[in-house]
């Protein structure tokens, strides 16, 4: 390094995803929480991914072998028409024998993954009394998208350099300004709760998976802690387990009002569970 160059400084990669869906409602005004086709959890999740790249083109490799492969030939998920697998890994559509492969290759990267879990019941009650309080209040699904993202990166943006924040894209419009004001929010709690300036740059942007590898990666986080909650499911939790960080169950109060946060040394199992599957 010539004495004129100037150390590159480090920069933060993270991605981010949701599991589940903010509806609570019908067009009724009924709800629906917990009916089929909706979700009884909303959670949000953020990968962090120290070589996106790496993780990229090591996704991308694999793809292109799975797609060589005789055996998965004729699964529905693998044609090209149906533009699933073909464009990018997606948990929910991908077929048993190629997420067995995606969890093999994401354990062998280094990623951390925090999230946030809302129990959808809860909210419904606390709209239902605000209702009450005020008649002109509408809940919509991006408020509780919004809180979550200032909740999640409340102590992620104080210790790095620089940061890039990559969000799966949701419908058709980007919501990039919601988004960084949700960020800005989450510093100000952290400088209202402990007093500490985060001032590091940020670049947000909102992305397709297929263009992130990151995105995939999260989603499939996602997706086995969904089987978790919803279903009581554990094999794909503690097959990624050694990669979890932190979870925040917000609406599990029994212990603190803040809810609990499942960690290295208080691990998120099914027997944790505010309401466990049987």
């Amino acid at each position: 390094m010539n004495e004129t160059d100037s150390p590159q400084p480090s920069i933060c990669h993270y991605f981010v995803d949701e599991a589940g869906d903010g509806t609570l409602f019908n067009k009724r005004k009924q709800v629906v929480v917990g009916r089929e086709g909706c979700s009884r959890y909303f959670a949000l999740g953020v990968l962090k991914v120290d070589d996106p790249k790496a993780l990229h083109d090591a996704l991308e490799a694999l793809r292109t072998n799975l797609f060589a492969d005789p055996y998965l030939a004729t699964v529905p998920s693998m044609q090209q028409e149906r533009k699933k697998t073909a464009l990018a890994f997606h948990a929910k559509d991908d077929c048993a024998e190629v997420r067995r492969e995606v969890y093999k290759l994401l354990m062998q990267h280094e990623l951390r993954f925090f999230a946030v879990v809302r129990e959808k019941q809860t909210i419904v009650d606390k709209v239902l009394e605000h209702n009450k309080k005020s008649s002109t209040y509408r809940y919509h699904p991006n408020q509780l998208y919004d809180r979550c993202v200032s909740r999640l990166f409340k102590e992620r943006l104080h210790k790095e350099e620089s940061y890039v924040i990559q969000f799966s894209r949701r419908g058709n419009r980007p919501r990039t300004a919601a988004l960084q004001n949700a960020i800005e929010q989450s510093r100000g709690n952290l400088r209202k709760s402990w007093g500490i300036e985060a001032n590091s740059p940020i670049e947000i942007m909102a992305a397709k998976p297929a263009d992130a590898g990151g995105l995939q990666a999260v989603d499939y986080f996602l997706w086995a802690m969904q089987r978790l909650y919803e279903r009581g499911e554990e094999r794909y939790w503690d097959f990624v387990s050694s990669k979890v960080s932190l979870v925040h169950d917000v609406d599990d109060t029994r212990g603190n009002k803040y809810g609990v946060y499942y960690t290295k040394k208080n691990p998120l199992k099914k027997e944790s569970l505010k309401k466990p599957i049987e």
